[in-house]
């Protein structure tokens, strides 16, 4: 049977664009049409990422003692949250995470650390681990996600071989004084756009189940297309006890599946990521997220556990996708259950950064 969200995957695929109005009515498919409109979202996946899922590792350089108050975040000012807190990974146990994750399949590596933003003295530090990845690794893609950038850095990070720079927009701008109150949206907007114009792609999503209507979720994903984004990380709301958000569950399976399919026809030519809370809130429908999205985070998160990478890879295999990147058969190898990615072996490392 052909349904209405088919006409438009038809138009997205001759080169067309969505509108606003579609988008919301995206979110509003009555559940009996959702795996009708997974498929169709699908149909634009397939059209421009094949069967090929880009597997990303996340390596948390940095946990906690941030002084910004995002009231998701358990690394947040004042966040009572039970994780691990850290100064900075050496450059050695740092690559030792990263090689971990590339061992196990992944072909783009994101190094994470806490804090409004970094130090020159931060950015150098990272611009080595990233010359020593690609020199290493050449196939590999390395994203950085430092915070907000000053004057000069994004080009010594690009000088160093940073491939994408990743600073979430979040949520709607007329959602985000609702969640944070130490920087603006602006501000946001003006990171991913200053990393763009020197030079790396632009890594920038949301996350969902916040409290922020539908419209705002509509909104937000526009704001990431005309931010430029190429690259679109969805997350889904962790509540970690501890902080504001703690015990905000508002997200069903099928709910998750809607937002993915409407970024999905925002963005149809991008990396769209099924990324942190994936675990949580799809539940036994996550193998249909990969029908609509191309990219994953293997295993764990920045300060929570995701499902084991071995069951990440198996999902990947068992629908008949191959890994980006990886050899001519698809080959990845496992995921050790503890990696040296943080003081102390197997320390979770949240998307929700």
């Amino acid at each position: 049977m052909f349904h209405w969200f088919d006409s438009l995957a038809d138009r997205i695929l001759t080169g067309g664009d969505l509108t606003t109005e579609e988008a919301h009515r995206i979110l509003e498919v009555d559940d009996a049409l959702l795996f009708p409109l997974v498929a169709a979202a699908g149909r634009i996946r397939r059209h421009f990422h094949g069967t090929q899922v880009k597997v990303n590792y996340l390596v948390n350089l940095l946990s906690g003692k941030c002084p910004e108050d995002c009231f998701y975040c358990s690394q947040r000012l004042g966040s009572m949250a039970e994780i691990l807190r850290y100064p900075w990974l050496s450059n050695e146990e740092a690559l030792a995470a990263a090689e971990a994750g590339i061992a196990a399949g992944a072909r783009r590596v994101c190094l994470v650390a806490s804090g409004r933003g970094p130090s020159n003295r931060d950015v150098a530090r990272v611009g080595e681990i990233v010359s020593t990845l690609k020199q290493d690794h050449p196939g590999v893609e390395v994203c950085a996600c430092l915070g907000i950038l000053s004057a000069g850095q994004a080009e010594t990070l690009a000088d160093r071989g940073t491939d994408a720079y990743n600073h979430n927009l979040n949520t709607a701008e007329s959602h985000y004084a609702n969640i944070c109150t130490t920087h603006d949206y602006e501000q946001r907007r003006e990171t991913v756009q200053h990393a763009r114009e020197h030079g790396m792609s632009a890594c920038s999503g949301l996350i969902a189940g916040m409290g922020e209507t539908p419209g705002q979720l509509v909104e937000v994903a526009f704001a990431l297309r005309a931010v430029g984004a190429d690259s679109v990380p969805v997350n889904f709301l962790m509540p970690f006890d501890g902080t504001p958000l703690a015990g905000h569950e508002e997200l069903t399976p099928m709910q998750c599946l809607r937002i993915l399919a409407m970024v999905r026809f925002v963005h149809p030519a991008a990396d769209v990521r099924v990324a942190g809370g994936r675990e949580q809130h799809l539940r036994s429908l996550q193998p249909l997220s990969l029908e609509i999205c191309n990219s994953l985070f293997l295993g764990d998160y920045l300060t929570s556990e995701g499902q084991p990478g071995g069951q990440d890879l198996a999902m990947i295999a068992d629908l008949g996708f191959t890994i980006w990147g990886a050899g001519p058969r698809g080959e990845a190898g496992h995921l050790p259950a503890t990696t040296p990615r943080a003081r102390g072996a197997g320390t979770p490392v949240a998307a929700n950064a």
